[in-house]
C-alpha cells in the first residue's frame, strides 16, 4: 500500500474517530477518497488498513463501528477482511474476547453471503490476496490457485480455525497428534497474557464465545453452500479433511461447551460429516433427474435364481451368466485368469447396479449353479465336459470370492489404521470389520433354499453325499480322520446325508479359509445327528490318508491316489516331493497322480495342483549342466507322463481358467526345442516294459503346445478389415509376452491375490524372461508355417540333403504301391519311386524338426499326385496316415498346409461319390434338415439352406484329403488329443468353404462316430453364421426377444437368463438335440463370424426397437393380463417407466454384454468412438416415438446411456487394475469431448431431442454416480464445457455432481456453481 494512501486513511480515520463521527459519514468520506484517488472499490487496501489499524491500538468500539460500515458499503471485499482479521484476532482471543466476539459476529453475517462476492470485477485479485494472507496454496499443498479452489480453501481454514481455537479454549489441543493448532505458522502476535487478567465477566465472554464458534462449526456443516464447499475439501484434500473430522471428534467427545448448546449436539455434529450428510447433491431439482434416478434403479428380487426365471430378476446377472458360458467354448483357450476377468466383472456390475456383497455373492453362485446345471444331460462329442464347468463353480469362484474378502479386509485395516491417530477411537468402534466376509456367510445360508440349482449332477452325488456326512459327523462330536472317508460310503450312515452342491461349495470355501467349519452349524445345513461311528473298511485301505502316513506307492495306492483327488496340500506336497526326490518308478507314478482325479476334480486343491504340475515341467537345471536344455533329456519318462495327462479338452482349460497357459507354454517350448532336436533312435523303457522315443516325447509335447494358440485358425480369421478376430492374438510371441509381464510386475501386485500366485508361477519356473528367438528351430517352424499360409510352396531344389528328406518321405508313404522305378509322386524336378533298402519302411533317422520342415512339400507332392490321377484317394489317405503315425507331431504341419490349400481355391473339387472318395449320401440330407430344424427352433430362417439339389456332394480336394485323413483316427482315448487339434481345424475350414461343404463333413463324421452325432450336427449348424450376415442379425434379435420375455416360443416367453441360455445342451430321447436357446448358439457361433464390425451399429439398432417395443406394449396377452395387476398402476398395453426401464436396462446389459464378447477392446472402440456419435447425428425420428409421448425417446436415451457405460466398463474395467484401461482416457475423452461440443452447437444432431438429453444425463449420471474415477481421466476444460452444456439442459444438479468428481482442477468450478446456483 502507498504510504500516502496509508497516511491519508489514517488522517481521515483519526479525525473521525476523536470526533466520534457517524461511521456512515466516515464511510462516505473515505469512499470519496479512494474514487478521487483512481482506486475501485471494494478496496483490499482499506481492509488491510482498518485490520491493522484496531489490531490492537485502537481497538475500540467506534473503529469496529467503521469497520461494519465499510462492510455494509461494500467498499472493502468482506472475505479478504475475514482473512485479515482470523490471523489476528483469533491468536489474542483471550486477551481480546470482545474483538473475538466481534469477529465471529461478522463471520456469521459474511462468511454465507458469498454470490455478490464471486461477481464483482476484482474477484480474482482479492483471492490472490487472501491465498497470500492465508498461506492457503502452501498449507494445503495445492499447485493451482484458481479463484473458486482459494474459496473452498478460505472457507476450509476458517471453520478449521474455528475448530483448532475451540479445543484450545477447551484445553483439548494437547490431546491432538500435533499438539498446537494447525494454523499456528499464520498468527503473527504472540498471545497477550489475557488467561491471568481473570474476571467473572471477561471468563464468562471467553466461554461464551467458545459456545459461539462452536454452534458456529455447526452452522458452515449445515448451510446448504458452505457445507457443500467443505464437502468439495472433503473429496479434494483427503488427507487435511481427515486430520479436520479426528479433531472434529475430540471436540464432539469432550467439548462442555458443546454440551451446554442449545441447537447443536455432540451426536449432530459428528453426524454432519457423515457419508450421508457429507454430499454435493442433496435434492434432485430438475423433472428428469427425478425421473432418471427412479428409473435407473433395478426391479432386483434375490430369490429369483432358478435356471428359467423373469426378466427383472435376472436382469442384474446377465453378463455374468453370458460370460461364464462362453468361457465353457473349448474352442478358445484364454492368456488372462477367469479369476482376474470375473473379479473384474463383477466390480463393474457391483459398481454400475449398486448392489451390497451380499446381493453379489448371491448373484455369484446362482449364475455359477446355472452354468452346471447347463450340463446335466450333455451331448457327447470333443468339448469341454461337466469338469471344467465344476472347475468353476468350486474352484475359480471361490478363488473370485478370496479376492474380494482379501481386498475389502486390507481396506478396512488400511482404514482403520489411518484412523489410530483419534485418540477417542470412535472409528474403529463405527467400523465394522469383515462385512464381505459376512455378506458371503449370509449368502451361503440362503442358498440352501434354491434345491432347484442344488441338485448334483450323477457324477459328484458322491462327493455332495460325502461333505454332507461330514458336516453331520462334525456336529455330532465324532471326530475321526480322514483315512475315514476313503472307505465310507452313505449306506453304511445310519442316517440320511445326501448332500447337494452347497455342501461342495462350502467345503471349497472352507479350504482356502473364507469360512470355517461353524458353518457345519448352520441351521438346515447336516441333516441330522449320529450316536456312533458307523462300522467300515479297515483304515489302511488304499488312499490319501494312508499314503501321507507313509504308505508306499504300490500299484494299488497308485490307482487309488488317481482316482481320488487330494483333500489337501500337504498331501499334494508330498506328491510333489516324490516327483522330484523319488525314484524314476515312484517319478513317474507321482506324476501320473498329480495328472489324475486331483487336477479334474480336486476342486479344493486344483490351484496347487496346477501349480506343481508346471513346476515338474520346467524341472531344476543341474549344477554340472554343460550346454543348452539338453539336462531335459534326463526328464523324458516323467515329462511324458505330464504331457498325455494333462492334454484333454478338459484339462486344458483348467489351465486357461487358472490363467496358467502363458506359463504352461513358456515351459513347453524348451522341451519341444530339446526333443525336436533328438536323433530318433534315442529312446527310454519304463519298468512296464514299453519304450518311448524322442519322436513319440516330442510329439505330445508339440501338439500340446499347439493347443494353446490360435495355430490351426484359416487365414482368414488373422484379420478381416480393420478389427482382427478376438483370438487372433493367442501367438507364441503374445503368449510369452504375457508371461514375462506376469514376471516382472511382481513388485506391483501386492493387493491382488490372483496376480501374486501367477507372479510366484513364473518366477519359480524361470526367473528370466523368455522370447521366441530362444528357440531357433521351433521360431524356424513358425516361420514356415506363417509362410506356408502366405503363400504356395517355393524354394525345393533336386538333389540337396533337403531334397532327399522329402523323397525318403514319399517312399516311407507309399512303399506300398510303388513298384520297380516307375515313377509314382513327383517333387519339383523329381519323381519319387520305391527305394530298394529297408529304410523305406522305417522311414528316415532324422530329428523331428527336419521331419516337420520337408512335411509341406511331401503333403503337396502327394496332393499334387492324387490330382492328376497318380493317386488314389484311398492311397492319399493311407499315406498320409502312415506319415502322422511314423511323427504324429507331422499332423501339426499337415494342419498347417491343408489350412492354406483349402483357402487358396486353386484345387479342383473332389467327388464325394463312394467310389474315390467317401460318400456323405447316406446322412446327408439328415443332416441338413437337423441344421434346418435347429435354426428354425432358435428363431433363424436361412432359406439358402433348403435342400433338394441333386448335384453331386463335392469338396475342395485339400479339405476331401484332409477329411479322409481325420476318419481314419479311431474315436478312442489315445487319438483324442491329435482329433481336438484336427477336429477344429477340419470345422473352420469347412464352414469357410461353400455351402454345403460343412453339412458334408459333418455328413461323413457322424457315419464315423455315431456318438458323436449332436456335436456335429451342432457345429455344423453354427457355420452357417459364417456365410449368411443376415442370419446373425436375426439370431441376436432372438437373444433380444427371449431374454425380454416377448417370443412366443415355450422355452423363451418367461423371459430372462433362462431363455436366453435355456438348458445348454440336451439330447432328445427319440433321437436328436433338444431345441437350443439362441444365447447359446450365439455364443457357440460368433467366432465364425468373418466381419464382426457390422455388429455394433445392428446391436444399437436391435436395442433401440427392443425400447419401442417395450413402450408400446408389443408383448403376449397373458403378460399384458399379469402387468395390470402390479401394483405399479400398469394399465392394460403399456407399462409403467420403472417396470419398462427395468426392461430396458436388460436389453442393453445383453447389448453390452454380446458387444464385449464378440468383439472385446476393439469393437467397444469402435462403438464408442464411431457407430453411437454417428447415429446421434443420422437417426430420425419415428412414428412409434411421436405416438409414445415422448417415452420411447426418452427411455431410449436412458437405454443408450447404460448399454455405452457398460460396454466402456466391460472393456476398460472402473478402476485402473487391468493393463485395458490404459486405453480408456483416450477413448473416453474422445466421446466427451464429442457430448460437450453436441451441447455447445458445434455438431448438428438428427435424433429426437428428449433421446439425445436422456442419453448425455443418464451417461454422464452414470460415470458420477458410479465411476467417478473416470471423470478424473477427462480433460478439464472439457469437463468444464459439458457442466456448462448440462446447465443449459437445466441440470444443474447434475452439472455441480460432474464438476464435484472432477478432482482439484474442476474443484473451482464447482465452487462457484454451488455459489451461484445457491444450491
Amino acid at each position: 500500500m502507498e504510504i500516502s494512501m496509508r497516511r491519508s486513511m489514517e488522517e481521515v480515520t483519526k479525525e473521525a474517530q476523536e470526533k466520534g463521527s457517524d461511521p456512515l459519514a466516515w464511510a462516505l468520506e473515505m469512499y470519496s477518497n479512494l474514487n478521487s484517488s483512481g482506486k475501485s472499490v471494494p478496496s483490499s487496501e482499506l481492509a488491510e488498513f482498518l485490520v491493522s489499524y484496531i489490531c490492537w491500538d485502537n481497538n475500540v468500539p467506534i473503529i469496529w463501528k467503521f469497520l461494519e460500515k465499510a462492510l455494509i458499503l461494500n467498499i472493502v471485499p468482506p472475505m479478504l477482511l475475514l482473512a485479515l482479521l482470523s490471523v489476528r484476532v483469533i491468536p489474542c482471543r483471550h486477551a481480546q474476547p470482545a474483538a473475538y466476539r466481534l469477529y465471529l459476529e461478522l463471520v456469521k453475517k459474511h462468511t454465507f453471503e458469498l454470490k455478490s462476492q464471486i461477481s464483482r470485477p476484482d474477484y480474482q485479485k482479492d483471492m490472490k490476496s487472501i491465498d497470500a494472507v492465508l498461506h492457503l496454496s502452501k498449507i494445503f499443498g495445492m499447485s493451482q490457485s484458481e479463484p473458486g479452489i482459494v474459496v473452498v480453501e478460505f472457507i476450509f481454514s476458517i471453520v478449521w480455525q474455528l475448530l483448532d481455537a475451540s479445543l484450545d479454549d477447551e484445553g483439548l489441543l494437547e490431546f491432538t497428534q500435533e499438539k498446537k493448532s494447525r494454523w499456528a505458522m499464520l498468527y503473527q502476535e504472540m498471545e497477550l497474557d489475557g488467561r491471568n487478567n481473570y474476571t467473572e465477566q471477561i471468563e464468562n465472554l471467553r466461554s461464551i464465545n467458545t459456545l459461539i464458534a462452536v454452534e458456529m462449526i455447526g452452522k458452515f456443516l449445515q448451510d446448504k453452500v458452505s457445507s457443500r464447499i467443505l464437502c468439495l475439501a472433503r473429496r479434494n484434500l483427503p488427507a487435511h479433511w481427515l486430520s479436520f473430522v479426528q479433531r472434529l471428534q475430540l471436540l464432539s467427545t469432550n467439548s462442555l461447551a458443546l454440551r451446554k448448546s442449545k441447537t447443536l449436539s455432540p451426536e449432530a455434529l459428528l453426524h454432519l460429516t457423515s457419508d450421508a450428510c457429507m454430499v454435493l447433491s442433496k435434492e434432485c431439482k430438475t423433472h428428469s433427474q427425478q425421473k432418471f434416478r427412479k428409473v435407473m434403479a433395478f426391479e432386483y428380487l434375490s430369490s429369483s435364481a432358478s435356471l428359467c426365471h423373469g426378466a427383472s430378476h435376472s436382469a442384474l446377472w446377465i453378463p455374468l451368466d453370458l460370460v461364464l458360458e462362453d468361457t465353457m467354448d473349448g474352442y478358445q483357450v484364454s492368456a488372462t485368469s477367469a479369476v482376474e476377468e470375473i473379479s473384474g466383472l463383477i466390480k463393474t456390475l457391483r459398481a454400475i447396479n449398486g448392489t451390497s456383497w451380499y446381493d453379489t455373492f448371491l448373484g455369484l453362485w446362482f449364475a455359477s449353479l446355472r452354468l452346471v446345471q447347463r450340463e446335466r444331460d450333455p451331448i457327447e462329442g470333443p468339448m469341454p465336459h461337466l469338469e471344467t464347468r465344476l472347475c468353476m463353480l468350486l474352484c475359480i469362484i471361490p478363488l473370485v470370492v478370496a479376492n474380494f474378502i482379501e481386498e475389502d479386509e486390507e481396506e478396512e485395516q488400511t482404514t482403520i489404521d489411518e484412523k489410530d491417530g483419534d485418540p477417542t477411537d470412535q472409528w474403529k468402534e463405527k467400523r465394522f470389520p469383515g462385512k464381505c466376509r459376512n455378506d458371503l456367510v449370509s449368502s451361503l445360508q440362503v442358498l440352501g433354499d434354491y434345491q432347484s440349482l442344488l441338485t448334483p449332477p450323477q457324477s459328484v452325488i458322491a462327493a455332495a453325499n460325502q461333505a454332507a456326512a461330514k458336516a453331520m459327523l462334525f456336529i455330532s462330536g465324532i471326530a475321526i480322520g480322514s483315512a475315514y472317508y476313503d472307505c465310507l460310503t452313505m449306506a453304511e450312515m445310519p442316517v440320511d446325508c445326501s448332500g447337494n452342491m452347497r455342501h461342495l461349495i462350502v467345503e471349497a470355501c472352507i479350504s482356502r479359509n473364507l469360512l470355517d467349519t461353524s458353518a457345519y452349524l448352520w441351521p438346515g445345513y447336516a441333516n441330522g445327528h449320529i450316536n456312533q461311528i458307523p462300522q467300515c473298511m479297515p483304515a489302511q485301505v488304499p488312499g490319501w490318508s494312508s499314503f501321507l502316513k507313509g504308505a508306499a506307492l504300490t500299484s494299488g495306492m497308485v490307482n487309488a491316489l488317481v482316482s481320488s483327488p487330494a483333500t489337501s496340500l500337504a498331501e499334494l506336497e508330498k506328491i510333489f516331493e516324490i516327483a522330484i526326490a523319488g525314484s524314476e518308478d515312484e517319478k513317474i507314478s507321482a506324476a501320473t497322480i498329480l495328472c489324475g482325479a486331483s487336477l479334474i476334480r480336486g476342486w479344493n486343491i486344483q490351484e496347487h495342483t496346477v501349480h506343481f504340475i508346471l513346476r515338474l515341467l520346467s524341472p531344476p537345471v543341474p549344477i554340472e549342466n554343460m550346454e543348452g536344455n539338453n539336462y531335459l533329456i534326463n526328464y523324458a519318462p516323467i515329462l511324458n507322463v505330464l504331457f498325455v495327462g494333462i492334454s484333454s479338452i478338459d484339462c486344458i482349460q483348467v489351465f486357461s481358467l487358472h490363467g496358467l497357459v502363458p506359463q504352461l507354454a513358456c515351459s513347453l517350448m524348451p522341451i519341444c526345442e530339446v526333443f525336436g532336436s533328438c536323433m530318433p533312435n534315442i529312446s527310454w523303457k519304463l519298468t512296464s516294459g514299453e519304450e518311448i522315443s524322442a519322436h513319440a516325447v516330442f510329439s505330445n509335447v508339440f501338439i500340446l503346445l499347439l493347443k494353446l494358440w490360435k495355430f490351426n485358425c484359416p487365414p482368414l480369421e488373422h484379420g478381416i478389415g480393420d478389427t482382427p478376430s478376438v483370438g487372433s492374438q493367442l501367438t507364441p510371441e503374445y503368449l510369452l509376452l504375457v508371461r514375462n509381464s506376469q514376471l516382472m510386475s511382481a513388485g506391483n501386485i501386492r493387493k491382488d491375490r490372483n496376480r501374486r500366485r501367477l507372479s510366484e508361477i513364473a518366477s519359480l519356473s524361470s526367473p528370466n524372461s523368455v522370447f521366441v528367438d530362444s528357440f531357433p528351430k521351433l521360431k524356424v517352424w513358425y516361420r514356415q508355417h506363417q509362410a506356408c499360409i502366405a503363400s504356395t510352396l517355393s524354394g525345393l531344389v533336386h538333389g540337396t540333403p533337403f531334397h532327399q528328406i522329402v523323397e525318403g518321405l514319399l517312399n516311407m508313404m507309399f512303399r506300398k504301391i510303388n513298384r520297380g522305378n516307375q515313377p509314382t509322386i513327383t517333387t519339383g524336378s523329381s519323381s519319387s519311386s520305391g527305394l530298394g533298402n529297408e529304410d523305406a519302411s522305417i522311414g528316415p533317422k532324422l530329428p523331428a524338426w527336419d521331419i516337420l520342415e520337408a512335411i509341406p512339400f511331401v503333403v503337396d507332392a502327394a496332393l499334387t499326385a492324387c490330382s492328376h490321377g497318380r493317386l488314389s484317394p484311398r492311397e492319399l489317405a493311407t499315406g498320409l496316415k502312415d506319415l502322422a503315425d511314423f511323427l504324429p507331431a507331422s499332423l501339426a504341419t499337415i494342419i498347417s498346409y491343408f489350412s492354406a490349400e483349402v483357402t487358396r481355391g486353386v484345387w479342383k473339387p473332389a467327388f464325394m461319390n463312394g467310389t474315390d472318395w467317401p460318400s456323405p449320401a447316406a446322412n446327408l440330407q439328415n443332416v441338413e434338415e437337423q441344421i434346418k430344424k435347429i435354426l428354425a427352433e432358435t428363431g433363424v430362417d436361412v432359406p439358402s439352406l433348403a435342400s433338394g439339389d441333386s448335384s453331386p456332394a463335392t469338396l475342395p480336394l485339400p479339405l476331401a484329403a484332409f477329411t479322409s485323413l481325420t476318419i481314419t483316427y479311431k474315436v478312442d482315448r489315445s487319438s483324442e488329443r491329435f482329433l481336438h487339434l484336427a477336429g477344429q481345424t477340419l470345422e473352420g475350414l469347412a464352414a469357410g468353404c461353400p455351402w454345403p461343404c460343412m453339412p458334408i463333413v459333418a455328413s461323413l463324421w457322424t457315419q464315423k462316430a455315431k456318438r458323436w452325432s449332436d456335436f456335429l450336427i451342432f457345429s455344423a449348424s453354427r457355420t452357417v453364421f459364417l456365410h449368411n450376415s443376415d442370419a446373425v442379425v436375426q439370431l441376436v434379435k432372438r437373444c433380444f426377444t427371449a431374454t425380454l420375455g416377448m417370443s412366443s416360443s415355450p422355452i423363451s416367453s418367461s423371459g430372462g437368463v433362462g431363455a436366453l441360455l435355456g438348458h445348454g445342451f440336451k439330447s432328445n430321447l427319440c433321437g436328436g438335440i433338444c431345441p437350443v436357446a439362441p444365447g447359446i448358439l450365439y455364443l457357440r457361433a460368433y467366432r465364425s463370424v468373418r466381419d464382426i464390425v457390422f455388429l455394433t451399429e445392428e446391436i444399437v439398432s436391435i436395442l433401440m426397437q427392443s425400447v419401442r417395443e417395450i413402450v408400446c406394449g408389443v408383448l403376449p396377452k397373458q403378460r399384458l393380463k399379469k402387468l395390470k395387476l402390479t401394483k405399479d398402476g400398469i394399465k392394460y398395453g403399456q407399462v409403467s417407466v420403472a417396470a419398462s426401464m427395468t426392461r430396458v436396462k436388460l436389453a442393453a446389459a445383453l447389448g453390452a454384454s454380446l458387444v464385449w464378447i464378440s468383439g472385446g477392446l476393439t469393437l467397444v472402440q469402435l462403438l464408442i468412438n464411431e457407430t453411437l456419435p454417428s447415429w446421434f447425428i443420422s437417426v430420425q425420428r419415428s412414428d412409434q416415438e411421436e405416438k409414445s409421448n415422448g417415452m420411447v425417446a426418452m427411455l431410449g436415451g436412458y437405454g443408450l446411456a447404460y448399454f455405452a457405460v457398460l460396454c466402456g466398463a466391460f472393456a476398460w474395467g472402473v478402476d485402473s487394475s487391468s493393463s485395458a484401461s490404459k486405453r480408456r482416457p483416450k477413448v473416453l475423452g474422445t466421446h466427451m469431448e464429442f457430448l460437450a461440443s453436441a451441447l455447445d452447437g458445434k455438431i448438428s444432431l438428427g435424433c429426437d431431442p428428449a433421446t439425445w438429453r436422456a442419453y448425455v444425463s443418464g451417461f454422464v449420471s452414470l460415470m458420477v454416480g458410479c465411476i467417478p474415477n473416470w471423470v478424473l481421466e477427462v480433460d478439464v476444460n472439457v469437463l468444464k464445457r459439458l457442466s456448462n452444456g448440462l446447465r443449459q439442459l437445466n441440470e444443474e444438479e447434475l452439472a455441480l455432481a460432474l464438476l464435484g468428481v472432477g478432482g482439484v482442477g474442476t474443484m473451482g468450478a464447482a465452487a462457484e456453481l454451488i455459489i451461484d446456483t445457491e444450491m
